[in-house]
């Protein structure tokens, strides 16, 4: 992911932040990678660099904008129906299978890009976008969130799930990156000790609902949906 890219979704407006230009929400992705290998279940976040224009020294899940070249990608397993089905018909203009499945894959991508963590197992072959072809099977569709106008950046945001275990994802195996420092296994408890966008503490917040109503995050779940209309920041649910 390059600098200028956004991760871990949208922030709300601070009180006295400078405001900018109407811009038009660009499409992005976001995961939660969980580990539910001990007592209390931990999320992947990491520290975004100081130098990023967006978001700079906060805590955040792994993901960016979705990038062209992510509709071109292959993968090994599609999204669950239901999933897709939420991703393609959630409040607004619908969008096609493709986008949604572009959207997951950005999701793979950017773990891959900023933790080194491979969503799948099947290898590509040498020279291939990426060294692994994405597995989307265990992907949860958890929120969707659009970035306030007024902001430097704004993104369209689809926020996904993933437990480590059903994608035979080692937790030990994360690398700091050039756009993620300081990756932590983060209790989804307690993330106290971290500075991290409104917006993020929010869907935090909805992630501990769900898996107290239902551990395993099925995928027939209601998707909250945040969005600001006439200056109100709002919430329904997909």
């Amino acid at each position: 992911m390059r600098p200028d890219r956004g991760s871990g979704g949208p922030a709300q407006s601070q009180a006295g932040a400078p405001r900018h230009p109407p811009l038009r929400p660009r499409d992005a992705a976001s995961i939660m990678l969980l580990d539910r290998s001990g007592k209390r279940v931990r999320v992947l976040m990491g520290k975004r660099h100081s130098a990023h224009a967006f978001m700079p020294d906060l805590y955040v899940f792994p993901g960016g904008r979705r990038d062209p070249t992510d509709h071109r990608l292959g993968f090994s397993g599609d999204l669950n129906p239901t999933v897709l089905r939420a991703l393609t018909t959630s409040e607004g203009r619908p969008i096609t299978d493709g986008r949604a499945r572009a959207l997951a894959l950005a999701a793979a991508r950017e773990l891959f890009e900023e933790a080194g963590v491979r969503l799948g197992r099947q290898l590509n072959p040498s020279g291939a976008p990426l060294p692994f072809l994405p597995d989307l099977t265990n992907l949860r569709y958890m929120a969707r969130a659009i970035t306030p106008p007024g902001q430097s950046r704004r993104f369209d945001t689809r926020f996904f799930a993933v437990f480590a275990d059903e994608a035979e994802i080692d937790p030990s195996e994360v690398l700091d990156s050039r756009e993620l420092q300081d990756l932590q296994w983060i209790d989804v408890d307690d993330f106290s000790s971290l500075q991290v966008p409104e917006i993020t503490a929010i869907i935090l917040a909805d992630l501990r609902s769900g898996l107290e109503s239902d551990a395993s995050l099925p995928a027939e779940r209601s998707v909250p949906f945040y969005f600001t209309r006439r200056g109100r920041f709002l919430r329904t649910l997909l």
